[in-house]
This record gives C-alpha cells, structure tokens and sequence, in this order.
C-alpha cells in the first residue's frame, strides 16, 4: 500500500490519517494538506487496488478488510495510535476502524457519510454502475463530477475538469476492482453497532450534496455516543475541495476543541 508521511515528525506529534472516498486516492486531500501539517503528523495513502497500491481485490471484499489494510500498513509505519478523517467511503473506514481497533483510533470525522446507504446514492451508484457496464470508462468518469461538485463549481473550473477526466481515464482502478469497492461500500451499515462506537466522532456535512442526502449526516450523529455535526451550506460532495478554507477551518476548530493530550499517552 503507497503511503505518505507529512507535516510535524517528532515522535509525539499527533497524527492524522486522511482516507478518500471511492477515488481512494491521496491526491484528493491535497487541500488540506498545508493547513494541517503544521500542527499534526499527516498520513495519506492510495487504496489497495487504487492509485499507486496496484492490486486485483478479491471477491468478498469488505469494509472490514479496507480497515484491516489501513491499521497493518500504519503498523508497519510503527503508527499505533491515530485519528482519522475520512471521505464518504473513507469516512466509514475510519468508522470500522474504531469498531475494529477501538484503542488505536482517537477521533474520526466523516465527511458527507452514513449511518446506512440512503435509498437515492444507492439509486446514484446504480446510475454510475450503469454507464460503466453498459457505456465504458470514459463515460464513468465524465459523469463522476456531476455528483461530486455544484454546478456553478464546475461551470467556472471546466479546464481543471477536462484535465482530471483525462488523468482518471489513464489511471483508473479497473473495473473489478471498482466494482468490489463499490459493493462493500453499499453494503456497510453501522446501524447495529453504532452504540460500540465511543471515539469523538464529527459528522460534517454540504447541504446542497446531490449524492448524499444532508440528513444522513445528522442521523449518524444521532446514532453515536459522543458525536458532533457541523453543516456547510454550499460545496457539494466533495466541498473540501470546492470550499476547502472554509472546510479546512470547521475541521481545524474541531480537531483543536477535541484535543486531548491523554489520547496519544
């Protein structure tokens, strides 16, 4: 698994994992990265089987198993205790993590994620699957920012847009691979275990999301122990992108009102 190590380095730095949604690629928290490396240790990664961490997933993929790949490759990094910040996707990995590795794992924030799959982003996976099988990779990806950014977002970034559909055709997953990430993402759901769940945990969320309902956040709010939710009004999906100083500033108020020395003992 390709994985970066960034920002603060002495040993007791607090460290912060940053995990992308179906992408599954580093490269989508590059505007985040500045703000944080002054004050955390900043881990980035490519999925298995994105990216650089080129693979062939096996049938039966799983959340558990994009958990259980995260919290070895961190090992092996002699990274033992962390917070993570997590994407739709990454969200809920970081989710299973703290399921999974409950004394490993400070805080989680989930970014536009879910307590379960909402019965519209699955009829939007459904569409995208579509124009995968059906019409090829080309069409996938031309269709990909429809549901990640507004629409005045993309009307004034069309250049910036032409340029990333030609890098994600070149590097794209496979479809196996995608497929599989695909259906282990649909078929999480943390509704049995939420209550296990007891790391601080920030839900935030874009109103104007095409592919997440705005309520998903607050329920998963709602369903966990110790949770906060902050609401951005505009940015879309993939509003870190698309407001990232206004992003960037929700997540630093968060992180430093939940600091807690003790947690990295």
């Amino acid at each position: 698994m390709h994985l970066e190590i960034q920002g603060l380095q002495t040993a007791d730095a607090p460290t912060l994992v940053l995990s992308s949604g179906l992408g599954g690629v580093a490269g989508f928290w590059r505007p985040q990265l500045a703000a944080l490396e002054q004050h955390y240790r900043v881990v980035t990664y490519d999925q298995r089987g994105t990216g650089r961490s080129a693979d062939t997933l096996p049938e039966g993929y799983s959340m558990a198993m994009m958990a259980a790949e995260l919290a070895e490759a961190l090992e092996q990094q002699g990274i033992e205790r962390f917070d993570l910040i997590g994407h739709a996707l990454g969200g809920l990995i970081g989710l299973q993590l703290a399921l999974d590795y409950p004394q490993r794992v400070g805080r989680v924030v989930v970014i536009n994620g879910w307590l379960s799959l909402n019965a519209h982003t699955r009829r939007c996976f459904q569409v995208r699957q579509d124009l995968l099988l059906n019409v090829g990779v080309e069409a996938f990806v031309r269709a990909q920012p429809l549901f990640l950014y507004p629409a005045e977002w993309m009307a004034r970034n069309q250049a910036r847009l032409e340029q990333e559909d030609t890098h994600h055709v070149q590097h794209f997953q496979g479809m196996e691979n995608l497929l599989r990430r695909l259906h282990a993402l649909k078929s999480a759901d943390f509704r049995p275990h939420a209550a296990k769940i007891t790391q601080p945990v920030l839900a935030i969320y874009s109103q104007d999301d095409l592919l997440v309902p705005w309520s998903c956040s607050p329920e998963l709010a709602a369903a966990l122990p110790n949770a906060s939710l902050i609401e951005m009004a505009w940015g879309g999906h993939a509003m870190s992108v698309t407001d990232a100083e206004n992003f960037n500033a929700l997540l630093l108020q968060w992180l430093t009102r939940k600091e807690a020395k003790d947690e990295y003992a």
